[in-house]
C-alpha cells in the first residue's frame, strides 16, 4: 500500500537532493494490460558491426530548470550544459571555472519534469507566478517562510499531488519546448549527439524509518529523435508503470523513447522488487513491458554505485566501492536490499525465468553523472561535486579539516552522530563527502548519431564507467579460438561467430567461450585486472554469484583455487598522490571459459575491469590543502568499468 503523505522537515531535501493535459490525467490502461511490442524503432546498420566505435556520454544532467538545482542557486542553462559537453569552459554558479579535458560524444539534459522551469519564472518579477502567495513566501527580502514552502513542494513530488497555485502547465510546456529546441540546435550528426530528455522523479515514503525518508524510483526519459509537446511526470502519476504505458503510447505515435532507472542503491528494495508498484504479482507482460521501456540501468553516478554491496557480496573484495549509504536527501541510513543492486537483480530475474519463464530484470549497464550544475565532474583530481557549493570549498565537503586546522584531531565524525543530531548543514557535508566523481555512459555504436546511439542502448551493447574513458567489450560464443586474440579481424570474427554484451546465448551443453577485452583511458591509471562476474539461480530459486579474475596485468595468471591475480606491485603515496604502476597495462584481453559451467542452469555474465589504485578526490583535496585525508573517507579508489551482461540459457 502506498502512503500519500510524507511528513517532516526533511521532505524538501528528499525531493530536492534526489535528484499531458492541462488537468492531471492518468493513463487509460495499466501496465499489466496487454501492451503492444510494435514500433520499437531500430535502424539497419549502414556499416559492418565490427566497425562500431566506443562513444562516451552523459544521459543525466540537470540545470537551473530543475526545481532542486534552482533552489541551490544554479542558474546554468541547457545551452551551458551542451557547450560544456562539447569542450567549452563553464563558469559555475559557485564562481569557479571548469572544462573537460576532451569533449563528450553525446549528452542529454534531463531536468526534473515536475515543476520544470517553474522556479526561474516564479523568481522573475512581473510574471504571474511571481505574484503568487507562494512566490512571496520564498523570494525577495520580505520572504516569510521559504523553507516551509519548499518543503511543501518537496512533499508533492513524493505524493504526486501538485501545489495548484504554482503548477502552471503552460510554463512547464514552454520550458520543455525550449529544452527540446536546445537539444535540436546542439545536435550535430557525426560529431556530437544531443538527446531530448527529462527526469521522472518517482519516490515512495519509507515507513519504517525513524526520520522522514523516501525510496528512490527515479528514471531518466530519453527520446530517440522527436519529442512530444508535453512530458509525463510524477504529478501525472507517481507510478513508474504508468510512465511505461505513456511511453508505449508515444511509441505508437512514432516517437521512440526509453527510460533509464538510477540510484537503485537508495530504493529501499523497490527498484528491482519481486512485486509490482502496487504490490501485485509480476507477470510475463510486466516483464515484456519493463524491458521494452527500460533496456538499461544506470550502474554508477555521483550518488554512489549500484552494482553490489559488501553485505550482499561478502566474497567480492571490490564490492565496497563508492557506497552511498543513506537514503537520498535524508540522514536515514539505507539498509542494503536485494532489490537495490544490479547484481542481485540479475540473479532475481534469472530466478523468475527459472520458475515463471519470464525475466523482468534482463537489463544492460551505463553510467552517468546526475550533476546539478549543468556539467558532469568525472575526474578525481578535479572533482567539483553535485551542487555549486560542493566545488567552491573543500571544507564544505568535509575533505579537509574545518577552520584551517591541519589535522583531524578532535573533529567529530558525521558518521558517528545519530540522525536526529545531524543538522541540515551537517547533512549537506555528509552527503557531499559521499559523492563520487562518476560516471559515464559507454556505447558501441555504428556512428555518432541519435539513431545509432539510441539503438546501441536499445540492444544493450553498452558499458558504464566510474569516470575514466575505459573501453570495455565482451562477446560469447562456441566457435572462438585462442588464435583470435592476435587476429587483426578479431572483432569481425567475434560478431560473426558469437554474441555481444547485452545479448542471449543458447547453451550447447558445453561452456561458452567468453571474449573479454578492455583498453585503458590514456589520461587515467593503467589496468590491473579484468574480471568476469557470474550470477545464477539454482533449482530452489536461491541466488548465487562468483567473481573470477580472468586476465591479470603483466601476463600473470589467476590462481587456480582462488581465481585471483597476484599483486601487480602498483602503489600510491597518499602524501602526494604519486603512483607506481607496477605491471599495470594499457590493454587486457582474454578468452575465458567458466570452470563450473552447469548447462542445465541459466546464468548471466558481465565484465568488470579495474584500474590500479589511485587517490580518491577527497585525498587529492587533502594533498592540496597540506593536511591528512579524512579518516572517515576512503583514501584510495580503483576506477572501473562494467559491460552489460550476456545471458546463457539452457537448450
Amino acid at each position: 500500500m502506498r502512503v500519500s503523505i510524507l511528513a517532516g522537515a526533511s521532505a524538501l531535501a528528499l525531493a530536492a537532493s534526489a535528484c499531458g493535459t492541462p488537468v492531471k490525467t492518468q493513463p487509460e490502461a495499466s501496465a499489466s494490460a496487454e501492451a503492444p511490442i510494435a514500433n520499437v524503432t531500430t535502424s539497419t546498420p549502414s556499416i559492418d558491426p565490427s566497425d562500431r566505435t566506443a562513444l562516451f556520454g552523459d544521459l543525466h544532467v540537470h540545470t537551473g530548470q530543475s526545481f532542486d538545482a534552482f533552489i541551490s542557486s544554479v542558474r546554468a542553462t541547457p545551452d551551458d550544459a551542451y557547450r560544456y559537453a562539447k569542450g567549452e569552459k563553464l563558469i559555475t554558479d559557485g564562481g569557479y571555472e571548469i572544462q573537460l579535458d576532451s569533449p563528450l560524444d553525446f549528452l542529454a539534459v534531463t531536468d526534473h519534469g515536475e515543476y520544470l522551469g517553474i522556479m526561474p519564472v516564479m523568481a522573475t518579477p512581473g510574471t504571474n507566478l511571481s505574484r503568487t502567495s507562494f512566490a512571496k513566501s520564498v523570494f525577495g527580502p520580505d520572504a516569510t517562510n521559504p523553507a516551509q514552502s519548499f518543503q511543501n513542494v518537496g512533499i508533492t513530488i513524493v505524493t504526486g499531488e501538485e501545489v495548484e497555485e504554482i503548477y502552471d502547465r503552460e510554463v512547464i510546456d514552454s520550458a520543455w519546448a525550449k529544452n527540446v529546441e536546445t537539444a535540436e540546435r546542439h545536435n550535430e550528426p557525426g560529431k556530437f549527439t544531443a538527446f531530448s530528455g527529462y527526469e521522472f522523479t518517482a519516490m515512495t515514503q519509507v515507513m519504517d524509518s525513524e526520520i522522514p525518508a523516501a525510496a528512490n524510483l527515479h528514471r531518466n526519459v530519453i527520446f530517440r529523435g522527436a519529442a512530444p509537446d508535453r512530458l509525463f511526470s510524477t504529478l501525472d502519476s507517481p507510478n513508474p508503470e504508468d510512465l511505461w504505458v505513456w511511453m508505449d503510447a508515444q511509441r505508437a505515435e512514432g516517437l521512440d523513447v526509453m527510460s533509464i532507472p538510477h540510484n537503485s542503491n537508495a530504493s529501499n528494495g523497490e527498484m528491482f522488487a519481486s512485486e509490482t508498484y502496487e504490490g501485485g504479482q509480476l507477470t510475463a507482460n510486466y516483464a515484456l513491458t519493463r524491458m521494452r521501456n527500460e533496456p538499461v540501468i544506470e550502474i554508477t553516478q555521483v550518488k554512489g554505485t549500484s552494482e553490489t554491496h559488501p553485505a550482499l557480496s561478502p566474497n567480492d573484495e571490490w564490492a565496497n566501492f563508492e557506497i552511498y549509504d543513506t537514503l537520498i536527501g535524508s540522514a536515514a541510513k539505507s539498509t542494503p536490499h536485494i532489490g537495490d543492486f544490479a547484481r542481485n537483480a540479475l540473479a532475481r530475474g534469472l530466478g523468475f525465468e527459472e520458475a515463471e519463464n519470464f525475466n523482468p530484470y534482463k537489463f544492460g549497464f551505463i553510467g552517468s553523472s546526475d550533476t546539478h550544475i549543468g556539467a558532469g565532474s568525472f575526474d578525481e583530481t578535479n572533482f567539483t561535486g553535485k551542487f555549486p557549493q560542493d566545488g567552491s570549498n573543500p571544507e564544505f565537503r568535509h575533505s579537509v579539516p574545518p577552520e584551517g586546522a591541519d589535522s583531524w584531531d578532535g573533529v567529530a565524525s558525521l558518521k558517528s552522530l545519530p540522525p536526529g543530531a545531524v543538522k541540515p548543514s551537517m547533512r549537506r557535508k555528509l552527503s557531499a563527502g559521499k559523492y563520487s566523481a562518476s560516471g559515464l555512459a559507454g556505447v558501441w555504436a555504428d556512428e555518432n548519431t541519435r539513431e545509432a546511439i539510441f539503438d546501441a542502448i536499445r540492444r544493450k551493447e553498452t558499458f558504464g564507467t566510474s569516470g575514466p574513458r575505459i573501453k570495455a567489450r565482451m562477446f560469447a560464443g562456441y566457435g572462438f579460438e585462442q588464435a583470435m586474440l592476435s587476429d587483426p579481424d578479431l572483432v569481425s570474427a567475434a560478431y560473426r561467430t558469437g554474441v555481444t554484451q547485452g545479448s542471449e546465448l543458447v547453451s550447447t551443453g558445453q561452456p561458452p567461450s567468453i571474449l573479454a577485452w578492455a583498453i585503458r583511458d590514456p589520461a587515467s591509471s593503467p589496468l590491473q585486472r579484468l574480471q568476469i562476474i557470474k550470477v545464477w539461480s539454482d533449482a530452489q530459486g536461491k541466488a548465487h554469484e562468483v567473481v573470477y579474475d580472468a586476465a591479470c596485468s603483466g601476463g600473470a595468471k589467476p590462481d587456480a583455487d582462488t581465481h585471483r591475480c597476484p599483486d601487480n606491485g602498483a602503489s600510491v603515496n597518499v602524501s602526494n598522490c604519486s603512483t607506481e604502476p607496477g605491471s599495470g597495462v594499457g590493454e587486457l584481453k582474454t578468452l575465458w571459459t567458466d570452470p563450473n559451467h552447469d548447462p542445465s542452469r541459466r546464468a548471466a555474465y558481465y565484465v568488470r575491469v579495474l584500474e590500479n589504485p589511485s587517490c580518491r578526490w577527497s585525498t587529492w583535496d587533502a594533498v592540496r590543502n597540506g593536511s591528512p585525508p579524512n579518516p572517515n573517507m576512503p583514501a584510495l579508489i580503483q576506477e572501473r568499468a562494467w559491460t552489460s551482461p550476456i545471458w546463457v540459457n539452457p537448450e
